[in-house]
C-alpha cells in the first residue's frame, strides 16, 4: 500500500482527506478491518454442516426412502437435518453478532480531520491517508505516522514490552520502522495512547497493519478436530458398514432362499438399516456442542469454536494471567507510609502527616488522569480528604517536568503565596523521589526496606515530595532538572489491584475438580506471590521468572513447572513455549491471552481463552472462547459447563445404544426365525421421532451432578462411545430385546394371536419401554428406579408427547391402519403392561447390581 504524498501530509496538517477522496479509498482499498473479521456467509455455515459425514448419512438414507415412495419416512429424515442444521445456524449467527459486538468495543471511533473539520468515525471506515486526531486514551485505528505533537504510547499488546514508548512527531514522512522504541513517529493499530496529543497521517489499514499482518498468519492456520469428532466418525463408519452388510443379506437371504417377495424383503432389509444406523449420533454431538455454546455464553463466556467445549472437561492445568483476570484490573490505595507509620487506606482517620502525603500526591497527578494509578490516587485523595483545604483543583500547573528515563519521577509546579515561591509536588518510583530529596544513606536504605516488605504484600509503591522553589520564572527560567530543587521527603503511597471476590472460591473449586492454576503475569515476583496468597492459589512460595525459563531447556522447564504455580516477568512471547512444554508432560491446557503476542499461545492451547474487555481482534481471533466479563470466575463456570456436557453427551449416548438394541432385534430375529415381519419403515421412524427429542431436548437439558466438580478431569482422548459406557447400555438393550421376544414367541406360540394383535402388544411395550429406559440412563446416582430426580422440565413433557402419540397411532383408525395394528382391546394391553414390568424389573436389577457406570 502506497505512502500518502507529500502533498498531502502538508495539506493534511489544514484540511486533512476529502469526504469523496476517502470514500473513493474505502471502495478501493477496502474497510479498516483485521483478518477473520468478517462474519460467515449463510451458504458457508450451511455446506459447513452438510459436509459433516454424519449428515451426509441422514441425507442418503431419506433419498433412498424418497426412492422407495415411502414420503412420510423421507420426510420424517429429512426434517431431522434441516432442524440440525437450524439450530447450528441460530447458534452461529449468535456468535457473529456477538463477535461484531466485540470489534466494535476494541475497535472504537476514530476522530479524523477530513475536508477541514475534526469528525468522528467508524474505526473500519479509517483509510489510508486520514489525519488522525489523538489524545490521552485513544486506540490507535490503523499504523500511522506522527507528524505534530508528542504522546506516549502503551504498545505491550504488540511488544510485550509493559514501559510506554515516546513518540516523537516527524514532518517528512517514512515507511514505518519496527515495533517499539523511544523517540520514533511510528504509532499502531491497536496500540493506546498513555499520554500527550498528536496528529497523525495513517500509512496502513486492515491486514497490512502490524497487527494484522500477525492476524493473516493465523489465519492459515489449521484447527484439528475434536477427539468427539473423530470417534464418532469412526463409529459412524463402522456401524454404517455392518448395517449394510446385515441388511443387504438380509434381503438377498429372504428373496433367494426363502422366496418371499422383493418388496417385503426390501422392507424387511431397510427396516433392519435403519436400526442399526445410529441417526441421532449427529443429533448429540451437534445439538448438545452447539446448545451448550448458548449455555455458556449466558454465563458470559463467548465460543468461537464449538468442539472447543468439549476440551473443557478434560483441562488439568489452567493457566490464567493476573491483571484482570485474577484481580478486578481497577488500581486502588492500599497503604500509607510515613516515617516509620504504616496505615491501611481503609482507616477511618489519618493524622495530619498523612493528609500533606494524599494532598501533594494529587497536586503531582494530572486532575483528569488516564493512568490507573493516578486515577486511584486522585479518586483516594476526593473522597478522604472532601471538605478540607487539602483538595487544591483550582491551582493550575506553571509547568511540569516529565518522567525520564534517568529520573523515574513526575514534578509539577504550581504558584506560591508570593509571585516569587513556587510550590513543588513530585511522584515517582521511590528510590527517584529519595534521590531527588539528598537523603543519607541510612534514611534510603530504610525507605528501601519499607518499600520491600509494601511490595511483598502485592503493592506497586510510589513515594511523593514536596518543595518550595523561590525564583522568577520569567527572569531566569525553568531549571533543567529536577534535581536543581530541594525536597522533603513526605511518605509511600501503595497502590493495589485488589483480587475479585469470587477468585478464591473458584481457585478451591478447581483444586477440587483437579485443575492446577497456573498464574502468568508480567509483574514483580513479589507481587505474584502477594496476589497468590491472597487467592489462595498456591501454598508454594518459589516463582520462576521470565529470564529463568529463556534460560532452561524444555525438559528442565518441564520439571520445574512440576513445582511452581507462579511465573513473573514472563513475556508474551514465552506463553506458547511454557503451553508446548505443558503439553509435552501430558497436560491439558487452558490459556487466557489478550495481546497479539498472545495469539500464538492461544491458538496452541488446548482451550484457548481471550479477553473480551480488555483484548485484541487478533487473540479472540486465535482463541476457542471468548470471556466477556474476563472473570477467573468465568471460566470456572466454563469448566463445569463443559463436563456438564460431557455427561450429558455421555448419558444420551448410552441411551442410544440401550434403545436401538431391542429395535434391531426386533427388525432381525423374526425375519431369520420366519416369523412374520414385527416392525417396519414406518414403525422405526415413528420410534426415531421418540428417540431424537429424548436425545436432543430431554438428555440436554439434564442439570448438572452433585459431583461434578469433585472428580478428576477425564482424559482428552475419552470418548463416550468406549466398551466402559456401551457395555452397561448393551445389558439394557439385550435384556430388554429379550423380553419382548419372548413375549413375542409367547404369545404367537401358545396364546395364537394374529399378526395384527401381536404387532400393537410388542410396539407398545416398545414405545413405553423406551421411558423406562431414559429414566435409567438419566442417572446412576440413585438405585431405586422411580425414585429418580425430576429437576429437568422437559422429562414431563416428553412423556406427555408421547403418551398423547401412541393414544393416537392406537385409537385413530387411519393412523392404526398405517401402522397395521389390531383394533384396540384389552388383552393387547394387558399383554404390554406385563412386558413393561418385566423390563422395569430387570433394569432395576441392573442398577442394584451397579450395572451403570458410576459417571
Amino acid at each position: 500500500m502506497a505512502l500518502p504524498s507529500a502533498q498531502e501530509a502538508k495539506a493534511s496538517n489544514v484540511q486533512g482527506l476529502s469526504t469523496a477522496e476517502s470514500a473513493q479509498r474505502l471502495r478501493s482499498e477496502g474497510a479498516n478491518l483485521l483478518p477473520g473479521s468478517s462474519p460467515k456467509t449463510l451458504l458457508g455455515i450451511v455446506l459447513g454442516v452438510l459436509r459433516e459425514p454424519m449428515f451426509l448419512m441422514l441425507l442418503v438414507a431419506g433419498s433412498i426412502y424418497l426412492l422407495l415412495g415411502d414420503r412420510a419416512e423421507a420426510v420424517f429424515l429429512l426434517a431431522f437435518v434441516f432442524v440440525v442444521i437450524g439450530i447450528t445456524l441460530t447458534q452461529e449467527r449468535k456468535t457473529e453478532r456477538a463477535l461484531e459486538s466485540l470489534r466494535d468495543l476494541s475497535a472504537p471511533r476514530a476522530l479524523v480531520i477530513r475536508d477541514g473539520k475534526e469528525t468522528r468515525i467508524a474505526g473500519r471506515d479509517v483509510v489510508r491517508g486520514d489525519l488522525l486526531v489523538l489524545n490521552e486514551g485513544d486506540r490507535i485505528a490503523a499504523d500511522a505516522q506522527l507528524v505534530r505533537g508528542q504522546l506516549t504510547a502503551d504498545e505491550s499488546l504488540l511488544t510485550g514490552e509493559s514501559v510506554p514508548v515516546d513518540k516523537r512527531a516527524i514532518a517528512e514522512l517514512h515507511e514505518l520502522p519496527a515495533l517499539g522504541g523511544d523517540s520514533t513517529a511510528a504509532l499502531f493499530a491497536s496500540t493506546v495512547v498513555t499520554k500527550g496529543t498528536g496528529l497523525a497521517i495513517v500509512q496502513t489499514t486492515g491486514s497490512a497493519t502490524a497487527v494484522g499482518r500477525i492476524g493473516v498468519a493465523l489465519t492459515g492456520t489449521e484447527v484439528a478436530d475434536s477427539g468427539l469428532q473423530r470417534s464418532s466418525r469412526t463409529l459412524i463408519r463402522n456401524l454404517t458398514i455392518i448395517a449394510l452388510t446385515l441388511a443387504t443379506s438380509l434381503v438377498l437371504t429372504d428373496w433367494l432362499w426363502d422366496g418371499r417377495p422383493l418388496l417385503e424383503s426390501l422392507l424387511a432389509g431397510i427396516a433392519l438399516a435403519m436400526a442399526i444406523l445410529p441417526e441421532e449420533i449427529p443429533v448429540i454431538l451437534t445439538v448438545f456442542l452447539a446448545l451448550g455454546a448458548w449455555r455458556l455464553s449466558k454465563s458470559k463466556v463467548l465460543t468461537r469454536r464449538v468442539p472447543a467445549v468439549e476440551a473443557l472437561g478434560a483441562i488439568t492445568v489452567l493457566a490464567v494471567d493476573k491483571t484482570g483476570t485474577l484481580t478486578q484490573n481497577r488500581m486502588q490505595v492500599g497503604e500509607l507510609a510515613v516515617g516509620d507509620v504504616q496505615i491501611k487506606a481503609t482507616e477511618p482517620t489519618f493524622p495530619e502527616d498523612f493528609h500533606a502525603l494524599i494532598e501533594f500526591g494529587m497536586l503531582a497527578t494530572p486532575p483528569n488522569p488516564y493512568d490507573p494509578m493516578e486515577q486511584a490516587i486522585q479518586e483516594f485523595g476526593h473522597t478522604r480528604l472532601a471538605g478540607t483545604e487539602h483538595i487544591r483543583d483550582e491551582r493550575s500547573v506553571e509547568f511540569q517536568y516529565a518522567l525520564d528515563p534517568d529520573i523515574l519521577a513526575v514534578t509539577r509546579v504550581f504558584s506560591g503565596a508570593s509571585p516569587n515561591a513556587h510550590l513543588l509536588a513530585t511522584k515517582g518510583a521511590p528510590e527517584a523521589v529519595a534521590d531527588l530529596c539528598h537523603l543519607p544513606e541510612s534514611d534510603r536504605q530504610a525507605i528501601h526496606q519499607r518499600v520491600e516488605a509494601m511490595a511483598a504484600r502485592g503493592l506497586r509503591v510510589l513515594g511523593v515530595a514536596r518543595g518550595i522553589w523561590r525564583s522568577a520564572a520569567t527572569t531566569s527560567g525553568w531549571p533543567k532538572s529536577q534535581h536543581d530543587f530541594d525536597f522533603e521527603f513526605l511518605g509511600l503511597i501503595g497502590l493495589i489491584d485488589p483480587p475479585r471476590a469470587d477468585v478464591p472460591a473458584a481457585i478451591a473449586q478447581c483444586r477440587a475438580a483437579g485443575v492446577r492454576v497456573l498464574m502468568l503475569t508480567g509483574d514483580h515476583p513479589a507481587t505474584a506471590r502477594a496476589i497468590a496468597q491472597q487467592v489462595g492459589l498456591s501454598e508454594r512460595a518459589e516463582v520462576i521468572t521470565g529470564p529463568e525459563i529463556m534460560a532452561l531447556d524444555d525438559v528442565a522447564l518441564r520439571e520445574r513447572l512440576r513445582h511452581v504455580d507462579l511465573c513473573a516477568r514472563v513475556k508474551p512471547e514465552q506463553k506458547l513455549r511454557l503451553v508446548r512444554v505443558l503439553q509435552q508432560a501430558g497436560e491439558v491446557v487452558a490459556m487466557t491471552g489478550d495481546g497479539v503476542n498472545d495469539a500464538p499461545a492461544l491458538k496452541a492451547a488446548d482451550v484457548g481463552i481471550a479477553m473480551g474487555e480488555r483484548g485484541t481482534d487478533v487473540a479472540r481471533e486465535a482463541a476457542a472462547l471468548v470471556l466477556l466479563d474476563d472473570s477467573f470466575a468465568s471460566i470456572v463456570g466454563a469448566i463445569r459447563g463443559g463436563r456438564r456436557i460431557y455427561d450429558n453427551i455421555t448419558k444420551a449416548t448410552r441411551f442410544v445404544f440401550a434403545v436401538h438394541l431391542p429395535i434391531i432385534a426386533l427388525a432381525l430375529v423374526p425375519a431369520l426365525l420366519h416369523w412374520p415381519v414385527l416392525l417396519l419403515p414406518v414403525h422405526i421412524v415413528l420410534l426415531e421421532l421418540l428417540i431424537d427429542p429424548a436425545c436432543s431436548i430431554v438428555f440436554e437439558a439434564e442439570p448438572s451432578a452433585i459431583d461434578l466438580m469433585l472428580r478428576p478431569p477425564r482424559p482428552l482422548n475419552a470418548t463416550p462411545f468406549a466398551m466402559r459406557n456401551v457395555a452397561p447400555a448393551l445389558a439394557q438393550g439385550i435384556g430388554v430385546a429379550a423380553i419382548l421376544l419372548g413375549g413375542y414367541a409367547l404369545l404367537q406360540q401358545c396364546a395364537g394371536w394374529g399378526q395384527a394383535n401381536l404387532r400393537l402388544t410388542i410396539f407398545s411395550a416398545l414405545v413405553l419401554a423406551l421411558f423406562l429406559l431414559i429414566l435409567t440412563n438419566r442417572s446412576s446416582e440413585h438405585i431405586v428406579l422411580f425414585r429418580l430426580p425430576t429437576d429437568n422440565p422437559w422429562l414431563g413433557r416428553l412423556f406427555a408427547s408421547v403418551g398423547i402419540m401412541l393414544a393416537a397411532v392406537i385409537l385413530i383408525p387411519t393412523l392404526r391402519h398405517v401402522m397395521g395394528f389390531a383394533s384396540i382391546s384389552w388383552p393387547p394391553l394387558a399383554g404390554a403392561f406385563v412386558l413393561l414390568l418385566a423390563c422395569g424389573l430387570w433394569l432395576q436389577v441392573l442398577r442394584s447390581t451397579k450395572g451403570l457406570p458410576l459417571h
